[in-house]
């Protein structure tokens, strides 16, 4: 049996200890026995270790071999620039792994510096890390619990369990026993380490130290959690390993097919010189069809895109989360904050015999709704400070904002009525009284729960005067409390006595034959922009899934409220969860929309049933509590004002703790990912243009179009600023309106591939065409016909690469100037290549002029005006 439906007694007899404490021998032995408390987590592996993991990767090796083929042909300023960036992308994923880490060492520093101990039957201060089980301990407001433990002794004790349970406000502690299980939120006769009491005082008896302790069972799910690859991270990788495989059977087939051409031709050749000659143009082949500016391409649009997101208050703090967030299909969203503006408002009154609407003009008021809010604004602890923060209970400062609303500024009222007397409010009572002169009258005012304060009340004020609570009228305002309560709405009662004018004090006896004066029902309302959001994430494709501390009746009526849930879709609170088998969470998964007084395990068990089907699920938070689910899923979000430890679990930060904001970041990841694949389709439609041209060659005995050099260049230096450009193109229309993408899709899907395979075979016809015309005059004259125009060719594909459906017209031939910066720069760069001194050093004769490159640049154009009218046929079809 759990230790919260056992008495104290039973607890500390277990425990072998007593109200007195342990003595100090038998804590040490405990602990020699046990162990210290404080957490204890996996050994981190070593820098070393996790940056030589990053090398495993497919496309890592690809390059890491090109690199180091490079080097062999004496192209050692490429090599290098290869290395750099492979060393660069090991540092930054070593640093993201240990960012990662730290969560675990957040929590430690969660944990209290030091506790007041009973022992030897005296109250000393030790270590925390020296608390043993059996120790009994004691709270005052202001302290961390550094423990988990039974409570022994009770005073009026709140304390904030927030980061455990996700709620705002602070639990009301007592030393029953309950009776019946439990989640964390609601065991309120036990108390948890890390937790803050902010109220009152007490003592406990320990159960659970280091990890046995909730902080500490979160601590282990942490470093259990899996840490997921992205689906574009798992496609480059499939990707790379089949790209190395069939580079690598094309070069041998190019090598293979020279080879022999030179062992059974009739011409006479120098056979050592002409096999290391096939052998270097099939290398210099596969360093062509190689895109050794992906990686580095990849991760800079990824980057562009975390600027992007920052602007709509997302703080990415692992890069690929850019691209996931594109292809989310799960929210798994909290209520409190997120959702919702985490500040509780008074959304309506009841004042018995009236119907009419609260009347924000003092002169229009009655009798009733003035003292109403008179006692809400008097009866209150709360305050707002010089820096205009609000000091006090929530609830409380609803009812100052209610005010303020309503023209009647709290502290005008308590500086005309002054506070005399008071009684404050007590988890037992439910009820707070404070007294004051009004009108030349002793008056004692009082708020509490309603079922609490209809027993007090003997009188009613309706219809401007004090009347006997009568069956109907008591009836009338219990159906007012019950329509608010079905609302998810919290209800407070007002009511005042008369006191004599010599009364010098007041008890718990005065707080009878009250006065009822009306109610007030208040919710924590949702953000406005929210119903737009849900409504936008639906059209997205993205299905919005409530998960949170609070009760389930007010969730639920949260979410319908928003349209998050529809009329077939039910709430499950974290017991009813514990209850369902896998198959039948599984089979009633997509119907579930809220989840209720969850806890830790209950979290990464939703996460993980949507995974199973195949989602990528994003997951929200900021307690403790959050942190093993925000690690397990695909994305973890933290909320800006959320505990480091869920921040540094997460890889979005949420800096506004806006759901809108997770929405419109979905829409710049998707954009994000549509310019990684423009960049791919532009980076593999040049390479299979130029490979085209050079199988061609091959297959026709032709000379071979272009030298080692030439592809170098094209590769290194004039594809990647083209590349980079089109990942800042804008986001094409409609993008939040298409389902998110299957994560089993490849990177050439979506019309890619086509695109890929059209403007590649576009670009190798027109440089056939081009060698073949330059070769009525030379093989030199081919050579450079055929790099002009393979050059002009794949530079001018920019234009159509922007778009898979739409012309550069259409998507706004200046909208974006780095596609016009990035042409105009490869084209000087392209020109230097003309220079005297530099032509033969890229094996363009000194005959090349005018009406040859005239030729070039019309087959270059003229490769690309096809790529735009296919297009438009296409869009006509």
């Amino acid at each position: 049996m759990e230790t919260y439906r056992k008495s104290t007694d039973d607890v500390m007899g277990e425990l072998q200890t007593s109200h007195q404490g342990l003595t100090g021998s038998e804590a040490q032995k405990r602990l020699e026995e046990h162990g210290y408390n404080e957490l204890e987590g996996k050994k981190k592996d070593p820098l070393w270790k996790l940056f030589l993991e990053t090398f495993k990767d497919a496309m890592v090796i690809v390059l890491l071999v090109a690199a180091g083929i490079q080097l062999a042909l004496g192209e050692v300023v490429e090599s290098i620039i290869i290395f750099l960036v492979l060393l660069l992308n090991g540092v930054i994923s070593v640093v993201q792994t240990r960012k990662a880490e730290s969560s675990l060492d957040a929590l430690r520093e969660m944990s209290a510096p030091s506790a007041k101990v009973i022992r030897d039957g005296t109250s000393q201060t030790v270590p925390a890390r020296e608390l043993a089980k059996g120790d009994v301990v004691q709270l005052d407001a202001g302290d961390y619990v550094p423990a988990d433990g039974r409570l022994i002794a009770s005073e009026s004790l709140k304390i904030n369990e927030g980061m455990l349970t996700g709620e705002s406000e602070a639990a009301e502690k007592n030393t029953d026993i309950l009776k019946d299980e439990a989640p964390i939120g609601d065991r309120l006769n036990m108390v948890h380490s890390g937790s803050l009491v902010v109220k009152g005082r007490g003592s406990f008896v320990v159960t659970g130290t280091a990890n046995e302790t909730e902080i500490g069972k979160i601590a282990d799910m942490i470093a259990t959690a899996e840490s997921k690859q992205t689906p574009l991270q798992r496609k480059l990788d499939e990707f790379s390993k089949k790209l190395g495989i069939g580079i690598l059977f094309l070069c041998i087939l190019i090598f293979a097919v020279q080879a022999l051409r030179i062992w059974f031709g009739n011409e006479p050749v120098d056979t050592t010189e002409g096999m290391l000659n096939a052998f270097m143009f099939a290398v210099a082949v596969a360093v062509a069809a190689i895109p050794e500016a992906l990686s580095s391409i990849v991760t800079i649009v990824m980057a562009v895109g975390t600027t992007k997101m920052a602007k709509q208050q997302a703080i990415i703090r692992k890069l690929p989360a850019v691209e996931t967030l594109g292809s989310t299909s799960v929210i798994c969203t909290d209520k409190t904050g997120t959702l919702t503006q985490n500040k509780m408002t008074v959304t309506d009154t009841f004042l018995p015999g009236s119907s009419r609407s609260f009347p924000e003009s003092p002169g229009e008021r009655n009798p009733a709704e003035q003292m109403l809010l008179n006692i809400a604004m008097l009866c209150n602890d709360s305050h707002v400070n010089e820096d205009d923060q609000e000091i006090g209970d929530p609830t409380e400062t609803a009812l100052l904002h209610f005010g303020k609303k309503m023209n009647e500024p709290y502290q005008n009222l308590r500086d005309t009525y002054k506070r005399k007397m008071e009684l404050p409010f007590d988890s037992d009572r439910k009820l707070m009284s404070t007294v004051h002169i009004i009108d030349g009258e002793n008056m004692m005012l009082t708020k509490g729960g309603p079922d609490v304060m209809f027993k007090r009340c003997g009188f009613i004020l309706a219809d401007d005067r004090e009347q006997p609570m009568t069956d109907e009228w008591l009836k009338e305002v219990k159906q007012a409390n019950e329509a608010f309560s079905l609302d998810a709405l919290r209800v407070l009662a007002y009511g005042y006595k008369k006191l004599p004018e010599d009364q010098a004090a007041i008890s718990e006896e005065d707080e009878s034959d009250l006065v009822l004066v009306g109610l007030t029902a208040m919710i924590d309302p949702p953000r406005e922009a929210v119903y737009g959001s849900i409504e936008e994430a639906k059209s997205a494709g993205i299905r919005t899934i409530m998960i949170t501390g609070d009760h389930k009746t007010t969730a639920k009526a949260i979410g319908r409220d928003i349209g998050l849930v529809d009329e077939d879709d039910i709430a499950l609170t974290g017991q009813e969860l514990d209850r369902l088998s896998d198959e039948e969470l599984n089979q009633k998964l997509e119907n579930i929309s809220v989840y209720a007084r969850v806890s830790p395990e209950n979290k990464i068990r939703i996460v993980r049933a949507w995974q199973r089907k195949g989602h990528i699920t994003a997951m929200t938070g900021d307690g403790v509590n959050d942190a093993p689910a925000l690690k397990q899923a695909d994305i973890g979000i933290a909320m800006g004002s959320g505990t480091d430890v869920a921040k540094d679990s997460a890889a979005m930060v949420l800096a506004d703790d806006n759901f809108v904001s997770i929405v419109k970041a979905v829409g710049v990841g998707r954009t994000v990912f549509d310019n990684i694949k423009k960049a791919i389709g532009y980076l593999f439609a040049g390479n299979l243009g130029a490979i085209i041209a050079i199988l061609f060659a091959v297959f026709f005995n032709l000379p071979n179009p272009f030298t080692a050099l030439q592809l170098l260049f094209i590769n290194l230096i004039n594809d990647s600023l083209p590349a980079l450009a089109l990942g800042m193109e804008k986001e094409e229309p409609g993008v939040m309106n298409r389902k998110p993408r299957d994560i089993n899709e490849g990177i050439f899907s979506g019309g890619t591939l086509k695109a890929v395979m059209t403007r590649g075979a576009l670009i190798g016809i027109v440089v056939i065409i081009s060698h073949y015309i330059g070769l009525q005059v030379s093989e030199e004259m081919g050579i450079a016909m055929a790099f002009t125009t393979l050059i002009l060719a794949r530079t001018l594909q920019t234009f159509a690469a922007r778009s898979n459906t739409q012309t550069v017209f259409g998507a706004g031939f200046f909208n974006n100037k780095y596609v016009l910066g990035a042409v105009a720069l490869c084209f000087l760069l392209y020109g230097l290549t003309m220079l005297p001194g530099v032509r033969s050093v890229f094996s363009i004769p000194s005959s090349f002029g005018w009406s040859e490159w005239l030729v070039a640049t019309a087959l270059a154009i003229a490769s690309v005006l096809m790529m735009e009218g296919i297009k438009l046929v296409q869009n006509k079809r």
